[in-house]
């Protein structure tokens, strides 16, 4: 195992010995390559860098209590992987093949998974790019899929306690039937300017994003999707712009299997005022309580206090506990790889 301060890891990259990659072309993906390169050889005219042609990924890798070496769902984003590259007109990466390259990459990294006490895991970076040249707007007939790792620490600083948001009324994170639903870097680019303005100081932690075009109902909570309780109820939006988190979909499953009821629904951004608990949920984070919800243009603020909720821990608790084979999987969420 690498010497790494383990416990003081950000989010963020570190550099690890390998990554993995395929092409695809002449209709077909080619065999799975091994690099130790940490740089990409592309066209300049290669239409992920004129026409947007990418999309990728985010999954963890668990080094366990029982010594073994875990991954969460990697079939999932999988199949998101998949509905990303219809999105934008991109080969999709076969599930046989993502799940072979997820699995061969975190063992090239062994060593950069960290222990279990340190609360860190390695962090995939599966990205799909449109690597064959063109000018003039048309999906590129060659592709590029790549994996590369880094072990992380938790998204926000101090992990699972209340973080303040801040809603953002001027700008849009993506638009109703546009490429919302995908994980493509364009949203995320969409959502520098925003970030920065908003949270720009310390005084947030995330921006918080409602619909294009009404600005009534609740979108996204930064990168991360939204959730509240009332009346022991988890409840999140539903929009054609939200991209579908396998986290949350994860705890929408969970949240039933210990009593809780689950409405998947537009949550109007008054509606905030009856939640007990609220939180944002994804890959990086898990869940990221969410302390209050500040909206200075109306001049309102949204209390849920500072502490984690009790059924947003008991939630945390039990998808964490999955995911780290503490508590049985039997969703068969997990795959073990060592």
């Amino acid at each position: 195992m690498k010497d790494l301060e383990w416990g003081k890891l950000p989010f963020g990259y570190v550099p690890t010995n390998y990554n993995v990659r395929c092409y695809y072309r002449d209709g077909k993906w080619g065999e799975i390559e091994t690099s130790s390169s940490e740089f990409l050889s592309i066209h300049i005219a290669a239409t992920c860098l004129h026409y947007g042609q990418e999309a990728f990924e985010g999954l963890k890798a668990f080094r366990c209590p029982d010594g073994k070496v875990r991954m969460f769902r990697p079939d999932e984003n999988a199949k998101r992987l998949q509905s990303s590259a219809r999105g934008v007109m991109m080969a999709e990466v076969p599930t046989e093949l993502f799940m072979e390259m997820a699995k061969k990459v975190v063992m090239l990294n062994k060593e950069f998974i960290p222990p279990y006490e340190s609360g860190a895991s390695l962090y995939l970076r599966p990205l799909l790019i449109g690597s064959g040249p063109q000018v003039g707007v048309k999906p590129a007939t060659e592709y590029l899929f790549v994996i590369f790792v880094s072990p992380v620490g938790p998204y926000f600083k101090g992990g699972f306690q209340g973080n303040p948001y801040v809603v953002t009324r001027q700008y849009d994170r993506a638009a109703p039937h546009g490429t919302g639903i995908y994980k493509v870097g364009g949203n995320y680019a969409a959502s520098l300017r925003p970030h920065v303005e908003a949270c720009h100081g310390g005084q947030y932690a995330c921006e918080f994003y409602l619909d294009a075009k009404e600005k009534k109902y609740i979108d996204e909570a930064g990168a991360a999707n939204f959730f509240g309780v009332k009346n022991d109820t988890y409840i999140t939006p539903q929009s054609s712009s939200i991209l579908p988190s396998i986290t949350n979909k994860s705890l929408m499953q969970i949240a039933e299997d210990i009593g809780m009821k689950v409405e998947r629904r537009p949550i109007a951004i008054d509606e905030l005022a009856e939640f007990d608990e609220a939180g944002a949920c994804g890959t990086a984070a898990v869940i990221s309580p969410i302390s209050r919800i500040d909206d200075p243009e109306m001049g309102k603020s949204y209390e849920f206090g500072d502490e984690p909720g009790p059924w947003s821990k008991k939630l945390y608790d039990t998808l964490r506990g999955i995911q780290l084979g503490t508590i049985e999987d039997r969703y068969g969420w997990t795959m073990v790889i060592e």
